[in-house]
């Protein structure tokens, strides 16, 4: 090879580097990210926030699915009240057990 071809390659490598540094730059993608508040604008903090709406969604929904469970059941097997009471119960629980899973105590490894 030359040494030409070396130099050449060099320069539009060092070329290539600068315009990607001057674009990267003009779009802010070198700029660390902007800090997460620490607070909402009631004063709670967001992790609080986060973990109260978390802790409902997870009773919500497990309540939700055994009603529908229990509902379905009991009109395909026409009992009306048994498996709406026994999948609310269960859907209790396991909401119950959800909550427990995310607001309790971690194993230590």
């Amino acid at each position: 090879m030359n040494q030409n071809g070396g130099e050449e390659q060099e320069r539009g490598a060092a070329s290539f580097e600068a315009r990607l540094a001057a674009a990267r730059d003009r779009r802010g993608l070198d700029q660390p990210p902007a800090p997460a508040p620490e607070t909402a604008p009631d004063g709670l903090s967001s992790n609080a926030l986060a973990l109260g709406l978390r802790v409902g969604v997870e009773l919500l929904s497990a309540l939700v699915v055994a009603l529908a469970i229990g509902y379905g059941l009991d009109r395909w097997l026409h009992t009306r009240p048994l498996f709406l009471a026994v999948f609310v119960l269960l859907g209790g629980a396991a909401g119950v057990l959800n909550v427990w899973r995310v607001v309790g105590p971690r194993p230590e490894k």
